[in-house]
């Protein structure tokens, strides 16, 4: 199953465990988050870690991860069997 929040952020069953991921890539919008949480700047992840983003990209995240923290989206947890 596919999903798609906004633009550029996506989630696929088949891509990354079904994690939110920029679309086109394979690139986790959880590490764009810790690595902004770091002190890292915009700038410098597309620079030194995604050149493949662009400022856009790494936006919409972080509107996208306030509107979980709002209770705007849900994320739907599963059970991972052992």
């Amino acid at each position: 199953m596919r999903f798609e929040f906004g633009r550029y952020i996506v989630v696929d069953d088949d891509v990354c465990h079904g994690k939110p991921i920029f679309r086109g890539t394979r690139i986790l919008v959880s590490d764009v988050i810790e690595l902004l949480a770091a002190g890292i700047s915009i700038e410098e992840i597309i620079r030194d870690y995604y050149p493949s983003l662009n400022e856009d990209m790494v936006r919409e995240a972080l509107e996208w991860a306030a509107k979980i923290i709002r209770g705007e989206h849900y994320v739907k947890y599963a059970k991972v069997p052992a």
